[in-house]
């Protein structure tokens, strides 16, 4: 007896792309954590500096708004001889894709020394 083999192919291509899709969707969602988990370090970090340097706070989280991703929280303590910033960055889907799904936020936090003021 002969089968015949037509369409074998097709149908395995229909059942494998939405697996493939899924997998490309969420691997661009990895990319876009690994990028605002570093935005929001360098926004910690830069602000950090800029508030034990002597500058204000307003000033000081301003830059870091700018570095940091869009959205993001930065809050600034000043206590002792110490400043601690921390940014709170929410995690976007890649393009909106996964703008349903419930989001969460990546946080970051840099601590600095006060530099003695003159």
């Amino acid at each position: 007896m002969v089968r015949d083999e037509r369409g074998t192919v097709t149908a395995e291509t229909v059942m494998v792309i939405p697996v493939l899709t899924a997998l490309a969707i969420g691997l661009f969602w990895l990319v876009s954590l690994g990028v605002t988990h570093v935005r929001a370090v360098d926004a910690a970090r830069e602000t950090a500096r800029m508030a034990a340097r002597g500058d204000s706070v307003g000033q000081a989280r301003s830059i870091g708004l700018r570095v940091a991703p869009e959205g993001s929280r930065i809050t600034v303590r000043r206590s002792g001889t110490t400043v601690v910033v921390t940014v709170a960055a929410p995690v976007r889907g890649p393009g909106g894709l996964l703008a349903a799904v419930a989001g969460f936020d990546v946080h970051a936090e840099a601590v600095a020394v006060r530099e003695p003021t003159s």
